[in-house]
């Protein structure tokens, strides 16, 4: 995949070294990106677009279908209009509220021609082997005029035919009867374009992408667009395989679908990937929660970050957890290590999944308190303390739930000068700590003599 250049005009690709995407504000507004900077002088008259970039919503009603015609077209001065307008009108800050604003996803086929320019960068975003390997020609093999005929007989059809440059040992081969016929789509697949694209057109491609991408998660932003968007397959399907080949994708691109799919998680179901809703690239619930993983275990801290928020809103939702409990022993050892960066961001993620994660049952609990460093790292978010007292109180509520499990209390009563520490110097966890003694010293068959005494 080709990489845009430092200084072009696409602008820096975001990674590791760039800032954090911020939340309620496009990914390169403040940057020199042309593809969302300028807006095309014909577009709409300078009056609709503000200083404040607020656009009225009878432009979008007016202009609805012109801009999906301009998305489908293909045409860079239209698609870059399109994409130019509507980055202007799904900006939205953090306490803009338009009551006049027209959820840009209930336009008839505004969502899938955007996601349509994503899917066409992707398309080519993989580098094509320098050799293509041999394949059967059928065109006019039964037909005796063509070159293609007897010909292509005496060769044979079975594969091995010769290929320049392969090394081929023999010219003929024993003739097959049987002639493979392709498809319609798979001579669109094997066969180059009659318009290959040069650098200078993927690279157009790909940052109409991540345009594109910047566009789809501004319409996660807003509460109106969440639910049409949460049970949009094609676009679940998309944003899951960007972030999927996050290794080669553009790194602006992936943060854009993964906070995309951050917005819209307390919403996802992941059986929609097996459901009878049109299906366009095949992400099965595995593949999906497989892709995820490969986040968490990024080098970069906003990507991991996120994806540990991911995981703990997909956990509330009864219906995700046979996906996600198959991997929460490859989550807890992730988990386990975010807390012990120095990032308080990345601390805040791993406690808020590990405190959904332990509310999960018995097995998850248990895996936790096993897993090496839990219970210590936990002490030390709070002892510290991290700056967000939510965040502590979370990881107290997390021990209190490791001991409520009697397999657990071994683990736990190794670290009960700690938690009495705590419980005197530390007026705020006070009670939750003096529960979590209590369940330490208490005898383990308390219940069984009350029963005894009182005929329970």
């Amino acid at each position: 995949m080709q990489k845009r250049e430092q200084g072009k005009s696409g602008g820096a690709s975001g990674g590791s070294a760039g800032p954090p995407a911020k939340r309620g504000r496009p990914f390169g507004s403040t940057s020199n990106s042309a593809a969302l900077a300028a807006v095309a002088d014909t577009a709409a008259p300078s009056t609709l677009f503000g200083p404040s970039l607020h656009v009225h919503s009878s432009f979008a009603d007016q202009n609805s279908k012109r801009i999906v015609l301009a998305l489908q077209s293909g045409l860079k001065s239209e698609l870059t209009w399109a994409l130019n307008t509507l980055t202007l009108l799904s900006f939205k800050e953090k306490d803009d509220m338009r009551r006049d604003s027209t959820p840009l996803t209930k336009i008839p086929g505004l969502l899938d021609a955007v996601l349509q320019v994503i899917d066409d960068w992707r398309d080519i975003a993989v580098p094509k082997d320098l050799v293509k390997a041999p394949r059967v020609r059928t065109l006019g093999a039964n037909a005796f005029v063509t070159g293609f005929g007897n010909e292509y007989d005496a060769l044979g059809s079975n594969g091995n035919l010769p290929h320049p440059g392969l090394g081929s040992g023999s010219s003929h081969s024993e003739a097959s009867p049987n002639v493979y016929k392709p498809r319609t789509s798979e001579w669109w697949a094997n066969e180059d374009g009659l318009f290959n694209l040069d650098e200078e057109g993927r690279a157009e491609r790909q940052q109409g992408a991540v345009a594109a991408s910047n566009v789809i998660r501004n319409f996660s932003f807003m509460p109106e667009n969440e639910v049409i968007m949460a049970q949009h397959r094609h676009c679940l399907e998309t944003m899951f395989q960007c972030i999927e080949d996050y290794v080669t994708e553009d790194e602006e691109l992936v943060t854009n679908a993964l906070e995309t799919i951050v917005n819209l998680a307390p919403l996802l179901d992941l059986r929609i990937f097996s459901s009878s809703k049109p299906s366009y690239i095949k992400i099965t619930e595995k593949r999906a929660v497989q892709a995820i993983m490969g986040i968490l275990g990024s080098s970069v801290k906003a990507w991991h970050c996120a994806a540990a928020e991911l995981l703990g809103r997909l956990i509330i939702n009864p219906d995700n957890e046979p996906f996600l409990l198959p991997f929460v022993s490859q989550i807890h050892k992730r988990l386990v290590d975010l807390l012990s960066f120095p990032a308080l961001d990345a601390q805040a993620a791993a406690v808020g999944a590990l405190y959904n994660l332990a509310e999960v049952n018995m097995d998850c609990r248990l895996k936790l308190a096993s897993e090496r460093w839990a219970i210590d790292r936990l002490l030390k978010v709070i002892k510290t303390p991290h700056p967000i007292p939510e965040i502590c109180r979370k990881a107290s509520m997390i021990l209190e739930s490791l001991v409520s499990e009697p397999q657990n209390r071994p683990l736990l009563l190794a670290f009960e000068n700690a938690f009495a520490e705590i419980l005197f110097t530390d007026a705020r966890y006070s009670d939750t700590f003096a529960r979590i003694l209590y369940e330490l010293t208490a005898r383990p068959n308390r219940v069984a003599s009350a029963r005894g005494v009182w005929g329970m």
